[in-house]
């Protein structure tokens, strides 16, 4: 039997099966996001891809560039796309006509094949303390954003950037949450752009280095999204039952704050690692199943859908990641954030009852789409040097920003144990 054929039947055939009552993913499941990250050389060719991602029921795909491998496999998938411009093209973007041969080249050449609905120009800019980076990122977005004007695009594609929670001074309790002061002048601006463009304020959220931090004062059911007593707002009278919520409704009253209130907050990024190092608490495959798999739960759930503070909100939440990358620099956790080893295997007990093995392939292998022409993007080993390593500098970052602002809360949670 021809081995491709046989592969697509198993994987029809899985995607078919019901899924138990306990499953990690249930059967029918609504605007779950993905994040796809290629720092590997074993990965699966895109077209091997597809199916899995359909497996996960992920409707929303995002990328750390813009590959034509992965635009073209996914063609008349209806997989929603975010592409990205990693931080070393912020300054050539600034440029108008380079901004416009990006986008016709790597977003036009695939339209409406592939639906791409999103870029992101930058990931973190603005907590690495680089004065270029941070120069360039809002006339970069501008230019990108004026090439879809043009083009006549800017209707079915928006144009955003990513953000790490370092960028809030305050997140505790949520409805004290705000910016950090001394980066007001560069996120007013931004703020202003999504407020005029209609484009979503995106952050990437890990209540994972929270507890990693602090793992003896840091519920862990509390991070885990497990019963626990939860945390009363004392301005709000609103009860979080876990942290990714709190986060949230944290960023949504910096919004707010000043003056934004309507801006739609999406999660780009959140996930568990499932194997870390030693002095990596909480790194385990029980730990990553809970974290996530209760977190796909909750999105499916369609009675429930927002945060305590914005209700009826959907949330729009892109979990990290598709697979573990083998090349990603940094800790052990670094390389094990994904949902799938590259054979296609769960990382950890997902609850199917029958699983998919894909055949591996370095990440630039498999066969290679043919896009339309002239379309071109960096590989993806360069794709974003926001992205090669969440944890380092910018981990130290989240964790330590996160412990300062969440120290109320942490006391909190602690004589709520005792």
């Amino acid at each position: 039997m021809d081995w491709a054929a046989s592969f697509y039947r198993c994987t029809w055939l899985l995607v078919s099966i019901t899924v138990s009552a306990g499953s990690m993913f249930p059967e029918m499941v609504a605007s779950i996001g993905i994040n796809y990250g290629q720092i590997a050389n074993n990965l699966p060719s895109p077209e091997k891809v597809v199916p899995l991602v359909k497996t996960i029921g992920a409707t929303k795909v995002k990328l750390y560039d813009a590959d034509p491998r992965v635009l073209g496999a996914f063609a008349n998938t209806g997989v929603e796309f975010i592409v990205g411009l990693g931080n070393e093209y912020l300054s050539k973007m600034r440029d108008p006509d380079k901004a416009q041969g990006w986008v016709k080249s790597n977003v036009q050449a695939f339209l409406p094949s592939t639906k791409i609905t999103c870029i992101f120009v930058g990931n973190e800019v603005l907590t690495f303390n680089d004065s270029s980076l941070t120069d360039n990122l809002l006339p970069a977005m501008q230019s990108v954003h004026a090439a879809l004007v043009n083009l006549g695009l800017d209707k079915q594609v928006t144009v955003t950037t990513t953000h790490s929670l370092a960028i809030l001074e305050t997140s505790y309790p949520p409805s004290a949450g705000a910016f950090r002061r001394d980066l007001s002048p560069c996120i007013t601006p931004i703020l202003d752009f999504h407020s005029k463009t209609g484009s979503p304020f995106l952050i990437n959220a890990y209540p994972y280095f929270a507890y990693k931090s602090n793992p003896r004062q840091v519920s862990l059911d509390f991070v885990l999204f497990q019963p626990n007593q939860g945390v009363l707002d004392p301005s709000t009278n609103l009860r979080y039952d876990n942290m990714l919520f709190a986060q949230i409704d944290a960023v949504y009253s910096a919004l707010s704050s000043l003056g934004y209130k309507k801006l739609p907050v999406h999660i780009s990024e959140t996930g568990w690692p499932s194997k870390g190092d030693e002095d990596e608490a909480g790194a385990t495959p029980d730990n990553a199943k809970k974290y996530n798999g209760n977190l796909i739960k909750i999105i499916s759930q369609s009675q429930k859908k927002g945060t305590p503070m914005r209700p009826t909100s959907d949330l729009n939440i892109y979990v990290f990641a598709l697979f573990n990358e083998n090349m990603k620099p940094g800790p052990t956790s670094e390389r094990n954030y994904g949902l799938f080893k590259p054979d296609g295997t769960p990382a950890y007990s997902i609850g199917f009852t029958q699983n998919v093995t894909v055949s591996n392939t370095t990440s630039l292998g498999g066969s290679t789409p043919t896009p339309s022409s002239g379309a071109t993007t960096s590989t993806p080993s360069s794709s974003s040097t926001g992205y090669l390593s969440i944890s380092s500098a910018t981990e130290r970052d989240h964790s330590l920003g996160l412990l300062c602002s969440l120290l109320p809360l942490v006391i909190k949670l602690v004589v709520l144990e005792f």
